[in-house]
C-alpha cells in the first residue's frame, strides 16, 4: 500500500483543521440551542414533539461526534500518531450516521432546521472528503502501467 505521505500535507492539514474548527463551533451551538432555553422559546411543548426534537437532537449530536472523532485521527496521522495503514481500520474511519425524516423535521423551529441541515451538510463534506482521500490512495497504490515495461515482456516470452 503506498503512503498516504504522498497526498499534500499542507492541504490535507488545511481542510482539516478548517472542518475541525467548523464542527467544534457546530456542536457548541448544538449544545446551546437544544440544551438552552431556545427550545422552550421555539414552543416545542407537546410531549410527542419534544420527544421527535431530542431523537433529532441526539442525531446532530451523534453527527458531530462522528466528524469530530474522523478529524482527530486526521490530526493523529498529521502528526505520526497513527501510521499510514491505520488510516483504513474501520475504528478510524468515519462512523455511520442516521439520517433525519424531512417530513418530522419541517415542523421542527427554523434554528433547529438550520442546525439539523448544518450537521447534515457537514457529514456529507468529511464523507466525500474521506473517499476522495481513499480513491487518491488507492490509484497511489495501482501500479502505473510501463509500455516499455509490456513490450519487453512479450519480446522475451516470444523469444
Amino acid at each position: 500500500m503506498p503512503s498516504a505521505i504522498s497526498l499534500d500535507r499542507g492541504l490535507h492539514r488545511g481542510l482539516v483543521d478548517g472542518l475541525y474548527l467548523e464542527a467544534m463551533l457546530m456542536a457548541d451551538e448544538a449544545r446551546t440551542y437544544f440544551d438552552g432555553d431556545g427550545v422552550k422559546e421555539d414552543g416545542v411543548d407537546d410531549p410527542l414533539r419534544r420527544v421527535a426534537f431530542a431523537c433529532e437532537s441526539l442525531k446532530v449530536t451523534t453527527r458531530l461526534m462522528h466528524v469530530i472523532a474522523w478529524l482527530l485521527s486526521q490530526r493523529a496521522w498529521q502528526r505520526g500518531e497513527i501510521g499510514d495503514v491505520d488510516l483504513s481500520d474501520e475504528k478510524y474511519r468515519l462512523g455511520h450516521a442516521s439520517q433525519s425524516d424531512p417530513l418530522l423535521i419541517a415542523g421542527f423551529p427554523f434554528a433547529a432546521r438550520a442546525l439539523i441541515d448544518a450537521s447534515h451538510e457537514l457529514y456529507d463534506r468529511v464523507a466525500r472528503l474521506q473517499d476522495r482521500l481513499d480513491r487518491m490512495t488507492i490509484s497511489l497504490a495501482m501500479p502505473v502501467a510501463n509500455p516499455a515495461r509490456a513490450l519487453q515482456d512479450r519480446l522475451h516470452t516470444a523469444f
